[in-house]
């Protein structure tokens, strides 16, 4: 197993120091202070400390957050910052850490649908309130695309999606393959939270 680098990202020394302990003890983990693979956060809430805390940081990395709780309209600025998996801040105490951010070294880590919903609903519900009404539309994903995001979004998997669509799982891969690469995108989450800033899911 290569070695993951990791980050840590805190609004006090205290949860930082706990934090540090926890990942140091996880075989294959690595903390650093620069030329992290994954960013670690963790906070008591999502508020306005620690969204500026994350877009304050300089790692160029996928995250892994760690909070007790995080309300709808926080979802999208968590996703904007590269936030790629949503734990409890118990998970990090036991293996759902280690696995996330293993996870997210490698491109694999997804919100959980239970998240992506309330996600998608506050996205809708912007894109038809601010940006329908302006007449601003999006662009640069086909209807079989959004079809796919959509159904990504719902929580289905790729073989659910294929059954859904009547597509093959083959080609569910090569659209979710050639939308990532297309519109440079880290992975499946990220592609869901593009199409939902986009306003077409």
């Amino acid at each position: 197993m290569d070695e993951v680098r990791v980050a840590v990202c805190t609004v006090d020394p205290i949860t930082r120091a706990g934090l540090v302990n926890c990942l140091e003890t996880r075989p294959g983990l690595t903390v650093v202070d620069s030329g992290a693979d994954v960013v670690v956060a963790c906070f008591h809430r999502f508020c306005s400390g620690a969204l500026a805390a994350l877009r304050g940081f300089t790692a160029d990395a996928p995250v892994v957050l760690l909070v007790n709780g995080i309300k709808e309209p926080e979802l999208l600025a968590a996703v904007e910052c590269r936030v790629v998996a949503i734990l409890p801040r118990a998970a990090a105490a036991d293996e759902r850490l280690g696995e996330a951010v293993r996870a997210a070294a490698a491109d694999r880590a997804e919100l959980p649908p239970n998240l992506l919903g309330p996600l998608v609903s506050h996205v809708e519900r912007l894109h038809r309130e601010v940006l329908r009404p302006d007449g601003l539309v999006a662009g640069r994903l086909t209807e079989r695309e959004i079809d796919v995001l959509r159904l990504m979004a719902d929580g289905l998997d790729t073989d659910e999606i294929a059954r859904s669509l009547r597509y093959s799982e083959r080609t569910v891969k090569n659209i979710i393959y050639a939308v990532t690469r297309r519109l440079s995108l880290r992975n499946r989450s990220h592609a869901v939270a593009y199409a939902m800033r986009a306003g077409v899911i």
